[in-house]
């Protein structure tokens, strides 16, 4: 599958500018971190990115096409959009929610079949989500329901999928396990661009990363050179801290507020 690529992309909110000519390419195969602070315009760029929103200029390609010149099926088919929100109104049960995952593969008034059943298995299987497949997500708490949401973005089987803060309210144990089920996707040929506020779960798991700022990227590469301390003070505001990890790898983290100016 070929790359979904951003070139020049603007995009306003009433008089305030939100993108500004930003640029990114999320390729098969790796784990692309989207990091920055809060209205950066990581969001914006995903819901661009994934045909949601139409920006005022640039450009949007999948596989040297304009995204807008393929179909809503061909967009669904190739990539799959996980959003913040997590608001779920209708009693569905988790594993129906997660069925609707298959949609795009499905003809007018054709039924599931049984790979659309395989696909739901393996996509609850992934997520832990399987203990509490017959109840209702209105029922689930709000990191169950996160898994499942989830649950349905992987049963698509995408060839890119774009998860916006996956990982927000899931304790310690359940953070690990989406980023390595999604360090596994990527690992099996998927491109999947993660936005994170975890620096540490960035700088873990992801091939690649890039730093958002004001509207734009502001820096991209391997996690050890975005995650400079210098470079991570001037955008976020703090001050890193080393801390030492087993085998004698090093990481840095936040450890305290810088004065702004």
């Amino acid at each position: 599958m070929s790359a979904l690529a951003a070139r020049g992309i603007a995009l306003s909110y009433g008089a305030a500018r939100v993108l500004d000519g930003a640029d990114l390419e999320l390729r098969p195969g790796e784990l692309l971190g989207l990091i920055g602070p809060n209205g950066a315009g990581k969001t914006s760029l995903l819901r661009v990115m994934a045909g949601l929103l139409k920006p005022a200029a640039g450009t949007l390609t999948l596989g040297g096409r304009t995204l807008a010149d393929l179909s809503r099926r061909e967009r669904a088919r190739a990539v799959a959009y996980l959003s913040q929100g997590r608001d779920l109104h209708w009693p569905l049960t988790a594993e129906r929610l997660v069925e609707l995952g298959r949609l795009p593969h499905l003809g007018p008034f054709s039924r599931p079949g049984p790979g659309d059943a395989a696909a739901v298995e393996r996509a609850l299987a992934a997520c832990d989500a399987l203990n509490f497949r017959h109840r209702p997500v209105t029922s689930l708490s709000g990191g169950e329901r996160a898994r499942v949401l989830l649950a349905r973005a992987l049963a698509s089987e995408p060839a890119l999928l774009l998860a916006d803060e996956p990982v927000a309210g899931l304790d310690p144990y359940h953070q690990l396990q989406v980023m390595e089920v999604l360090r596994a996707r990527a690992q099996a040929g998927t491109g999947v661009l993660v936005v994170l506020h975890d620096l540490a779960l960035a700088a873990r798991f992801c091939t690649r990363l890039a730093l958002f700022q004001d509207g734009r990227v502001a820096a991209e590469g391997a996690p050890g050179q975005v995650l400079e301390p210098g470079r991570l003070g001037a955008v976020y505001g703090v001050e890193m801290a080393t801390a030492e990890l087993p085998g004698g790898e090093t990481l840095q983290v936040p450890w305290r507020r810088l004065v702004r100016p």
